[in-house]
């Protein structure tokens, strides 16, 4: 009999598990709260509709903080005139033309919020849920599945700090949730809290018609920009030659390189924490605004009055409205006793499953926090959840399970992540990919490319770390994935040339021979890690 299986929310996660469990045989069925699919990336005015339930949503004005290579699908690739970094509306049309492509919109069911999921009362036995449904017309119901995946993301609830002085306050206050556009702001004396993604684009876009943003940071913020070298995209220069490098290497690296573009000890930025401690904040405008004084940087926050704000360093500011870019609480909805959120703290092993449970039939899928994006890491999660619950992979044991969970909180601990909030959520990208990619039996496999294909084995390692790696061998093998390895300078660049321009190329003697010297260097490493 053909095993159901219960997907909520039709975002990217939710789209890649409909997929996956249909390469698997399994029959997905995915309760999708508002009327279309896309989730966070489907831009709603106040993040709802008449015929859907309250959700939230990108701003109107958000463009991706990882380019459309390193997040496309490995067996998808985006279409060559997708610019590199895309505004949500155009990262929404790639999501549709995906779920169109692979006929997965008939396996939504729209409108419909999972109020409850929980062990059916045979789990015992046979590792079914139980999911309770309310749809918008307020009919109310139950079903039984043989498994069941969380898809929903975890920015759902808004995190609102109660601050001292906070209620006596006269102004507007709002969490980014409820923040759109920059409509209706002009000419205000705003205070931003925060210093991620949300924070520093709210900032930016409102620093262009305001009187004046304050943004209010306890801890600072790495701050990189979307471009790199030649101004190709900053995350094409990640590959996995990265991570042969000795960590504290690649540390004063980047630090460097980012220091160099920008320096954070002069504008106030430097993190309290490690620099892998925490995921980057990606932004391009935030330092042109400082730089020209439309947005000063200020310390915590002290207490609220009823016109102002005080700081921690004693200064004072008169405030019309507050913009809290606070972040989430985890919001899962399940019982406690599987898995807690609330706080961010995470128990699960590889951010998916709860340790203590008897079937590998319960999953969360891109739980995660990492420098780059979450794309690859939904799509191998839920690559290998479908194979669990077909019976074709198996997980460790509880105990081994518990000591991965417990190990890896020491090891984030080491690098100064506070496991008490979202620090709990940080991976390495392309270790954590990998080592997924491993149990399924897709991981590539670089002693036998070198063999059969060392020109490909090569791009794999020294070039861009791309999803398509994961389609050249084993389960779900795509019979296009060597070509959109072999072509992506073509996409990458292929939006960006409105007319033919020639380029004289002088060579530069002395930098072919460094750069032989390090190929060779690098070279050795590669054969000792990878083959050897």
């Amino acid at each position: 009999m053909t095993k159901r299986v219960a997907i909520i929310g039709a975002g990217t996660a939710g789209l890649v598990a409909i997929k996956c469990c249909l390469e698997e045989g399994l029959e997905p069925v995915c309760y999708e709260k508002t009327k279309d699919i896309g989730g966070l990336w489907c831009f709603r005015e106040g993040g709802k509709d008449p015929d859907s339930f309250q959700t939230t949503t990108v701003f109107r004005s958000t463009v991706t903080n990882t380019s459309k290579e390193i997040m496309a699908f490995s067996d998808f690739p985006m279409p060559k005139e997708y610019p590199n970094y895309l505004h949500n509306s155009y990262y929404n049309q790639y999501l549709n033309l995906y779920a169109d492509k692979f006929d997965l919109k008939k396996h939504v069911v729209f409108s419909t919020n999972v109020k409850h999921a929980s062990p059916a009362l045979d789990y015992a036995t046979t590792g079914r849920w139980t999911v309770e449904l309310e749809n918008i017309e307020d009919r109310k119901w139950s079903e039984t599945y043989d498994a069941i995946l969380f898809c929903n993301g975890h920015h759902y609830t808004p995190h609102r700090p109660d601050f001292p002085g906070l209620e006596e306050f006269e102004g507007n206050v709002i969490h980014t949730r409820d923040y759109k556009r920059p409509a209706g702001y002009e000419d205000k004396r705003i205070l931003v809290i925060g210093i991620g993604n949300s924070a520093c684009d709210a900032s930016a876009e409102l620093a262009r018609i305001s009187s004046k943003v304050f943004q209010s940071t306890r801890s600072g913020a790495w701050m990189i920009p979307r471009l790199s070298t030649g101004g190709l995209p900053v995350d094409t220069s990640i590959s996995r030659v990265t991570y042969l490098v000795p960590r504290a290497l690649v540390k004063w690296n980047f630090s460097k390189l980012i220091n160099n573009k920008f320096d954070h000890d002069m504008f106030g930025l430097t993190p309290k924490y490690d620099f892998f401690a925490k995921s980057f904040t990606v932004n391009d405008e935030l330092p042109f605004h400082i730089v020209n004084g439309n947005v000063v940087i200020k310390p915590g926050i002290s207490r609220f009055h009823k016109s102002g704000v005080e700081f921690e360093d004693g200064t004072y500011e008169d405030i019309d409205c507050v913009i809290m870019a606070t972040g989430f609480i985890g919001d899962l909805p399940v019982d406690t006793s599987v898995t807690d959120l609330s706080h961010n703290q995470i128990h699960l092993y590889r951010n998916m499953f709860p340790p203590q449970l008897e079937h590998p039939t319960m999953a969360v899928i891109g739980l995660t926090s990492q420098g780059g994006s979450v794309n690859p890491i939904c799509e191998i999660q839920c690559r290998w959840v479908t194979r669990l619950i077909k019976g074709l992979c198996k997980l460790p044991s509880r105990q081994d399970m518990e000591v991965y969970v417990n190990n890896y909180k020491d090891e984030l601990r080491k690098r100064g992540a506070n496991t008490q909030d979202r620090g709990s959520l940080m991976v390495d990208l392309i270790q954590f990919v990998d080592e997924i990619a491993d149990e399924i039996g897709c991981k590539p496999q670089f002693g036998p490319m070198f063999h059969s294909n060392p020109k490909l084995a090569m791009k794999c390692i020294f070039g861009p770390w791309l999803p398509y790696q994961y389609r050249l061998v084993g389960p779900g093998k795509w019979v296009g994935a060597k070509e959109a390895i072999d072509t992506v300078w073509d996409r990458l660049t292929g939006a960006y040339r409105p007319r033919n321009v020639k380029r004289k190329e002088e060579p530069d003697g002395f930098g072919v021979i460094v750069k032989t010297l390090l190929v060779a260097v690098i070279f050795t490493a590669i054969v000792y890690c990878y083959i050897i």
